[in-house]
């Protein structure tokens, strides 16, 4: 099964992106390739129905306990960003600020098509393959080896060169393990939780780093932030526990 997702994820991902300037729909606001993992659920719902629904359960089921790991997810992910900024801010003079006005286009249409792209990733990585590598391995393990196949997923990002690719799996697997030791208790919403994350990631690169400009300091300082957070949450414990997923 993971096979099959992360082949169907980047075919998907390559041809929803070649197909995106002839939908008109600005990439600034959101990227069809995000909708890749998406479809690569859906095909394995074609395939092995009882146990991709299993596997999703948790997604959106509710109510549950996922105040607390929320929290600690948004928290953590404002916490990377400021950190990542501030070190630029020290390093530079500068914190390499978009100012939303100048993006092109109404900041709420972003902040919502943000979160709606990130979702589209996230019932992917963090609500199938997560749990599914997670029955098999330790929860670190299994984050980070989502976090590298999430990582490299993103071929555009490799083309920016070894140091570029090499900051930016690190941010992958950092936040993947990050994700995978907030989300492992949490038995309700972890669509929601894991795309709320991820979607301030982006906002956050989208207004501070400028990741896209293939320049190789901001994304040191990004993988080294989240490399950081993802040190704290491994040292609070938890880190040897399975995830535990249920079965039809």
């Amino acid at each position: 099964m993971t096979t099959v997702f992360f082949l169907v994820a980047t075919v998907a991902a390559g041809l929803l992106g070649a197909a995106q300037p002839a939908t008109g729909i600005p990439s600034e606001v959101i990227q069809l390739t995000q909708f890749g993992p998406s479809l690569a659920v859906a095909v394995l719902a074609l395939f092995w129905p009882a146990r991709t629904w299993a596997l999703l359960r948790s997604a959106v089921r509710g109510p549950g306990g996922g105040l607390v790991p929320g929290g600690a997810l948004t928290i953590t992910a404002l916490l990377i960003i400021a950190i990542a900024v501030g070190a630029h801010l020290l390093v530079t003079g500068d914190v390499r600020f978009t100012a939303p006005g100048a993006l092109g286009h109404p900041f709420p249409l972003i902040v919502v098509a943000q979160l709606i792209g990130a979702c589209g990733e996230e019932i992917g990585w963090r609500c199938v393959l997560q749990p599914l590598l997670g029955a098999r391995f330790g929860v670190v393990t299994a984050s980070a080896l989502v976090g590298m196949l999430w990582g490299v997923w993103h071929v555009p990002v490799l083309a920016h060169g070894p140091l570029y690719a090499g900051a930016f799996l690190t941010a992958t697997v950092s936040m993947s393990v990050v994700l995978g030791l907030g989300l492992q208790r949490v038995t309700s919403h972890r669509l929601l939780l894991a795309g709320s994350f991820h979607a301030l990631i982006n906002l956050g690169m989208l207004v501070f780093m400028n990741e896209e400009s293939g320049a190789v300091l901001p994304m040191a300082l990004f993988g080294a932030s989240s490399l950081a957070a993802a040190l704290v949450w491994m040292s609070l414990g938890g880190a040897g526990r399975p995830v535990t997923v249920d079965h039809p």
